[in-house]
């Protein structure tokens, strides 16, 4: 098997400065690991050692397609550590925010970015082996 690991998300956002800002609020640890201009747009590498989103502002363009509606990633996973913690994060941050339930997890909370792209923050079961 040739894959090593999942190292980022590229996005196009209509407010990159907002992008930035829900995500440094979610995972206050990311940096912005490189950025630039590219054919006249500015973008960005926001993450940690091992995964960023790549952020790319696109604020002249509209979203043509919408997550469980059409073709295309419904939402985005990232395991987190504390999910009561980051409840409390979002709702002081005035972040909305719903939860399901799952027998393997201990949390399972989803959020929308900026942009309308859905985030799941997931805490496993302590004896639940990540397979």
């Amino acid at each position: 098997m040739n894959f090593t690991r999942f190292e980022h998300l590229n996005l196009a956002c209509k407010d990159i400065a907002a992008s930035q800002k829900f995500y440094q609020t979610l995972f206050p640890d990311w940096y912005v690991r490189a950025e630039g201009v590219y054919n006249g747009s500015r973008w960005l590498h926001f993450g940690n050692d091992q995964f960023y989103l790549t952020l790319n502002d696109y604020s002249e363009q509209n979203r043509v397609s919408q997550p469980y509606e059409s073709i295309g990633i419904n939402h985005v996973g990232f395991v987190i550590k504390d999910g009561e913690g980051m409840q409390k994060l979002l709702e002081n941050a005035g972040i909305e925010y719903y939860t399901l339930t799952a027998p393997e997890t201990k949390h399972r909370i989803y959020v929308n970015d900026p942009d309308g792209n859905e985030i799941e923050l997931v805490e496993y079961q302590p004896d639940y082996a990540l397979r």
